[in-house]
């Protein structure tokens, strides 16, 4: 007495079928699986990216705004030591 029966089941798809159409449903179902597909495409790349973020850079690559070493200074820096002109005691 709780539960409905196959027969209602049967009853309300049809009812939903002569209220949407069976291009209608087909379409949505489409639709659906197609976000499902795109969303998961997503999640896979942003787990890439964020793998590819946390492994050390290639060989040879160098991430912009870094300097490597001292062969990277072009200036010369200033001496800091004075001369003067008297002789030494």
């Amino acid at each position: 007495m709780g539960s409905f029966s196959i027969w209602h089941w049967l009853i309300v798809l049809l009812v939903v079928l002569l209220l949407f159409g069976s291009g209608k449903i087909s379409t949505l179902m489409g639709d659906l699986a197609t976000g499902i597909k795109s969303f998961k495409k997503n999640m896979k790349e942003e787990d890439d990216a964020s793998l590819a973020e946390g492994a050390p850079p290639a060989p040879g690559t160098q991430p912009p705004g870094t300097i490597q070493g001292p062969a990277a200074t072009t200036t010369p820096h200033a001496s800091t030591t004075t001369t003067t002109s008297r002789p030494a005691a």
